[in-house]
């Protein structure tokens, strides 16, 4: 199939594919991000934003504003964007569009079992939750108590269904195990999403393989490095690990023995696309680890729109403008704590 897109893509996913390439323009560029930067007060943020596509959505917010709202109101733009592409798509669009959303979806069952198990009111959670994540019974999940509850009562009619098979367990819900939960489920969600990529053939398995390997590779990285100094074995770890991906499987059986983070950055050093990301930091630092995978993610998904005909650039627009949201929320807090010598700190340009 791969190079005979061109004769058949356009029937159906001409428009669409358009539509998000138009969308793309829309995102804020390093002159955008250098204005905001110089911002004194939110009101500032959102006279500079209301000359971008976000400015029909902020115009009509009253002062003073809170960080809060920028980027509810950022993340609504982002929904209306994605039920309006969905709406127009047809099969296997469709469905490409749908597994977008199940990671939100994982995100916001962590989210509600978490806030219950630390008796927390369900609608304040659901106000908390992300709406694309955002399915019919999720406000019940507050009276599992184990994960078989979880499973039996709520998730069985929801799309996450068949990745719980691995993690029903009658144990009753904890930090520790809710963790392990969303782990197993991401595992299970970026294997599927996988598989269905590469059964579309073509430039969209070819890129959509690139980018959902970078995002296992990542999610290793990061369960080692949080898994450092708990209880949880090398043989739990390594389950978490998804089976896919540049490391896969040597970089995996590193991985899963190392003690702290500068044997994390030995393992993957021999891995050359992350050892531009590890030779940014000085070792034993970890916490700028997050911004130097996001800018490498950013790198990736801009090289997904230089290639036609394929799928990966709807991925890739709903992860930058994600990543343009993140931004906006760290500009907006620095500017409303004063703090804006931090301001730099977690930005990652887009352009």
């Amino acid at each position: 199939m791969y190079g005979f897109e061109a004769m058949t893509f356009n029937i159906h996913g001409g428009y669409l594919e358009a539509i998000v390439r138009g969308h793309r323009a829309g995102l804020l560029t390093a002159a955008d991000y250098n204005n905001l930067c110089q911002c004194e007060t939110l009101d500032d943020i959102k006279m500079h934003l209301s000359a971008t596509d976000y400015g029909p959505y902020l115009q009509n917010e009253p002062s003073p504003l809170h960080t809060t709202t920028v980027v509810e109101k950022c993340t609504l733009k982002l929904v209306d964007e994605y039920k309006h592409m969905l709406c127009q798509a047809t099969e296997p669009l469709s469905t490409f569009l749908e597994y977008i959303t199940y990671g939100h979806m994982i995100d916001n069952v962590v989210l509600i079992v978490t806030g219950t198990l630390h008796e927390r009111d369900v609608q304040e959670l659901l106000e908390k939750c992300h709406p694309l994540g955002m399915f019919d019974s999720i406000a019940t999940l507050a009276v599992a108590q184990n994960m078989r509850e979880l499973y039996r009562l709520v998730l069985v009619d929801t799309p996450l269904a068949p990745y719980f098979s691995e993690c029903i367990t009658s144990e009753d819900l904890d930090d520790m195990n809710i963790e392990i939960m969303r782990n197993t489920l991401y595992k299970a969600y970026l294997e599927d999403f996988y598989k269905f990529c590469q059964k579309l053939g073509g430039a969209t398995a070819e890129i959509m393989s690139d980018l959902l390997a970078f995002e296992a590779d990542r999610r290793a990285v990061n369960i080692t490095i949080n898994s450092i100094g708990t209880e949880l074995t090398r043989d739990d770890r390594r389950k978490l690990y998804s089976n896919f991906g540049l490391l896969y499987p040597y970089g995996h059986e590193e991985l899963a023995v190392c003690e702290d983070i500068d044997q994390v950055r030995g393992a993957m050093e021999k891995y050359p696309p992350y050892q531009s990301i590890f030779s940014k930091l000085s070792y034993g630092e970890s916490q700028m680890l997050d911004k130097a995978f996001y800018e490498e993610e950013v790198k990736r998904l801009c090289l997904a729109f230089e290639q036609q005909f394929h799928y990966g650039v709807f991925f890739a627009y709903m992860r930058l403008r994600e990543q343009e949201i993140r931004n906006l929320m760290w500009i907006s807090e620095c500017v409303a704590q004063n703090q804006k010598s931090r301001v730099h700190d977690s930005v990652v340009f887009i352009f």
